[in-house]
Order: C-alpha cells, then structure tokens, then sequence
C-alpha cells in the first residue's frame, strides 16, 4: 500500500471510532460527571504519551523538547485543542445526546476551510468545496426531522458543541506545521502535557468525590476506549493524516462521524431511522468520496500554514 492509501485508511478508521465513541462518551459522562472525566482524560493521556516518548527515543527524550521558538504554538495548541476545544465538548455532550452531538461537530469541516481560506495557507480546489457542499446538504437531509421542529430546540449544549468545533478546526491548522517538524506523537504528548496542570487543578474537586470503586467493568471499558483509542490513538492518527493528505482534503471526513454515530444509536439506544435519513448518510459519503477523490493527488506545492 502507499502512504496516500495508509492515510486514507487510517482517516476512515478514525472517523469510525470518533462516531462509536459518542455512545461510549455519554455513557461514562452518565457515571461519572464531566469533572471527573476530564481529571481522568488529563491525568492519564499526558502519562501515556511520556511513557510512549520513553520507549520510542529512550536516551534521545532530551531531543524530542520542543525548540524555543515552536513553544508558544506549542502552548496555544494546548490551550486551544485540549483546554477548549474538550471542555467545550465535554459539557456540551453533557448537556446533548450522543448522535445530536455528532451531527453539530459535523461543522468542523466548514471552520476548517474557513481558516485555511482565510490564511491562505493551502489551495482549495472546486471538487473539495463541492464535496463538503454535498455532504453538508446529505447532513441537512440526515437532520431534516430536527429542523423541521425549530433551530430553537437545539439549546445550550449545541451551542457549546459549536465552539468546540471552532476550536478543533483551529487546533487542526495550528498543528499542522508542528506535526510536520516533531511528528504526531511528539506534538500530541506536549501538548497533553501542557495543558496537564490547569485542568488538573480545576477537575480534581470533582474526581474527589467520586466512588471508583462503584464503577463496574462495562464503564471501566468505556473509559478505556474513550481515552486510549480514542483520544490518544485517534488523536495521533488524525495529526499523521493531516501531514499526509492535507488539510483541506482531510477536513470532510468529518462528515463521516454522523452516520457511524446514528449506527451506534440504533444498536445500543434502539434508535430507529427513515428512508430519508438513509439518503441523507448516503449522500453525505458521497460528497466526503468526491472531496477526496475528485479533486486528484494534493498539490506538492501546497503552502503551509506558518511552517516557518
């Protein structure tokens, strides 16, 4: 297999994981709390990515410090794609249900080309734009029973989901230069360590007044996929595609979590689905295949955004 086909692979098989991992978020926020979780998020994954470090470069972990002048981007990533972006999501999930949640951060792909144009830090070709068009008009039909009722209903929780949107957008093209120069697992474990001790501080109230031990293997396991597959891993993945792919052509994969989602409703709540929401899912991958594939091989000469 080639890079572009790994990337590609690795893109939809974090997209199928981050859409199952809605119903397995709301199920650990139902047992333990936003607070709670979060200490556990930023207690375990900051460990888990030094621990990696260690491994990987062993006597050369000096070597893998960020260069003094990468440190602010560092820093603002930290702040903007862990202290933000996840306490947005957080208590916006708390506040949502699991497949709304997936339907609202179906926006990241618009902010992501947003910036990107705004920037101009990486052309956008036709096929990409009416790629994410189609598959935003597939979301439109996905939703179509939603809005029939009123944008009103959607409350504060999608509100917040949509700043958290915003923010992982943001995230995704501040990164990118930095992913480029370290690599993902290097600018993941930073960045989680960065942001470490202020969410620690302000979690921590909340996890002391948890009872672990009340907690049966099924959230145990939830937790596990929640944190280690899916924000570690799933991170990390998403951080390599990026390089390799793009941004622009990476964004509307995004579009993918929905249906995934609305899968894992089905199974596990008893959701059921109509005609039109199935067209809706279809038509919904067909603009993320004709974004990816329609635009052809991404430009050699594409700019990055601040790679100097």
């Amino acid at each position: 297999m080639t890079l572009q086909a790994w990337s590609l692979a690795a893109a939809v098989g974090t997209m199928i994981a981050w859409g199952m991992n809605f119903a397995f978020v709301k199920y650990v926020l139902d047992h333990l709390g936003v607070g709670a979780f979060m200490f556990l998020r930023f207690l375990v994954l900051p460990l888990l990515g030094l621990a990696l470090l260690v491994v990987i470069f062993r006597h050369r972990i000096a070597h893998t410090w960020p260069r003094r002048a990468d440190l602010p981007r560092f820093a603002l990533c930290a702040l903007v794609g862990h202290v933000l972006h996840i306490s947005a999501v957080m208590y916006g999930m708390n506040l949502s249900t699991a497949f709304s949640s997936s339907l609202v951060l179906t926006c990241q792909p618009l902010f992501t080309l947003a910036i990107l144009a705004w920037l101009g830090a990486e052309r956008l070709r036709k096929p990409q734009l009416i790629g994410t068009l189609i598959a935003f008009s597939g979301i439109a039909i996905f939703l179509a029973d939603k809005f029939a009722a009123g944008f009103s209903r959607a409350g504060l929780g999608d509100l917040t989901l949509l700043l958290a949107g915003a923010a992982f957008s943001a995230y995704t093209v501040l990164q990118r230069p930095l992913a480029d120069r370290y690599g993902p697992l290097i600018v993941l474990s930073y960045t989680l360590l960065f942001s470490m001790p202020v969410m620690l501080v302000l979690t921590y109230p909340f996890f002391a007044d948890l009872k672990a031990a009340s907690l049966g293997p099924a959230v145990w396991a939830a937790i596990f996929w929640a944190l280690v597959v899916c924000s570690f891993v799933g991170w990390m993945l998403w951080t390599w595609v990026n390089s390799v792919r793009g941004i622009a052509r990476s964004a509307p994969f995004m579009y993918l979590m929905p249906p995934v989602a609305g899968v894992m409703a089905w199974l596990t709540l008893g959701e059921t689905f109509t005609w039109l929401k199935i067209l809706g899912a279809a038509i919904t991958m067909g603009g993320v295949a004709w974004a990816q594939f329609g635009s052809g091989p991404p430009p050699k000469e594409a700019a990055q955004p601040d790679s100097a």
